[in-house]
């Protein structure tokens, strides 16, 4: 690990342009909301699945993506690619928020830019483990629109999430520094989107940004363990409240024989907030989990091998432990109302 007066030049930059991140995106946000152009560019109209019951832009992608590319390419040069895809998969969303895409034209969007990123960047390992790290990449995408529901939800664990991989890379042995700066610069646009998002939120993420954060979630995560800033769990863990959330609900629709691709309410954190806590007291839980997942994470990376994975064995049992409290909870609130 670097001694600490390498370690504060080294974080000068990412720092640098997280805090230029958060106040440009906030800015383009303001303008948005100030000039009347965020209603014109795609309004989120509640229905019946929704938590929200006023019209709400979603737009937290046209201030996010733009400056995090902007950001990655001058400061950030190696991973050109991935912002470029970002922006293009960000495009591609903008046009379903307005006019609405067919599902495999967004879904077809979506492979090809995970498989661009798998092609150009090969990891050294075999063609089957590429395969599962595309497939995964493409869940990623589509698990990151499922969770902008609530207010600060998805603003909140970009902020976690994509903050944890900055500190991670940053005081892992051999440094990454675009790997640093690209993930300084999407927490620090988060946080600036998150002004806007907390309850009670003024902006959603819309397509045109919950998919280029999933993809870049993933493929940041993947680029770090190509170049060996981290193994292959820890992208995994830092998202584990998103990814487990998703899964497991996307897993029980699918044994009751649902159409797993509609919208619904059936979300933990949605069950959260119908039960009565709310946007706010949902939102600081899952903080809080995303905190504790990258916290064990950041130790484990420092433990053996072999102790890494009990440390992901007992986190794991501790979502478990969370999501049968939370059906627990839902089962009491459904007994209430009846």
């Amino acid at each position: 690990m670097p001694n600490f007066d390498s370690w504060t030049g080294l974080a000068a930059a990412p720092l640098a342009c997280a805090a230029i991140a958060c106040v440009a995106c906030g800015a383009i946000l303001h303008f948005l909301l100030k000039t009347g152009l965020a209603w014109r560019l795609a309004t989120d109209i509640p229905n019946d699945r929704s938590l929200h019951t006023l019209p709400v832009p979603r737009v937290g992608g046209w201030g996010i993506v733009p400056v995090v590319a902007v950001l990655t390419w001058l400061r950030a040069g190696e991973l050109w690619l991935v912002a470029l895809l970002a922006v293009l998969l960000a495009a591609l969303s903008q046009i379903d928020d307005r006019k609405g895409l067919p599902a495999r034209v967004r879904f077809g969007g979506h492979v090809a830019a995970v498989a661009v990123l798998i092609v150009v960047y090969p990891a050294s390992v075999a063609w089957w483990l590429l395969f599962g790290a595309a497939f995964l990449l493409v869940w990623l995408i589509n698990l990151y629109n499922f969770m902008d529901g609530a207010d600060g939800l998805a603003g909140g664990m970009a902020l976690f999430g994509f903050g944890g991989y900055a500190i991670a890379a940053a005081t892992r042995g051999q440094v990454d520094t675009a790997l640093v700066v690209a993930c300084g610069s999407i927490a620090g646009a988060a946080a600036g989107f998150l002004v806007f998002n907390f309850h009670p939120a003024r902006i959603f993420l819309g397509d045109a940004g919950s998919i280029p954060l999933g993809f870049l979630a993933g493929a940041l995560g993947y680029w770090g363990w190509r170049e060996g800033a981290w193994p292959v769990w820890f992208p995994f863990v830092v998202f584990s409240p998103f990814i487990s959330d998703a899964s497991v609900t996307l897993l029980k629709r699918l044994l009751r024989g649902e159409k797993f691709w509609q919208a619904h309410r059936e979300h933990y954190y949605q069950r959260l907030v119908r039960s009565g806590l709310g946007h706010a007291a949902t939102a600081r839980i899952w903080y809080s989990m995303m905190l504790a997942g990258i916290i064990v994470a950041t130790i484990a990376l420092g433990m053996p091998e072999r102790y890494q994975w009990v440390a992901m064995t007992v986190w794991a049992t501790v979502l478990v432990f969370v999501g049968l409290h939370i059906d627990h909870r839902w089962r009491q609130y459904l007994a209430r109302s009846e």
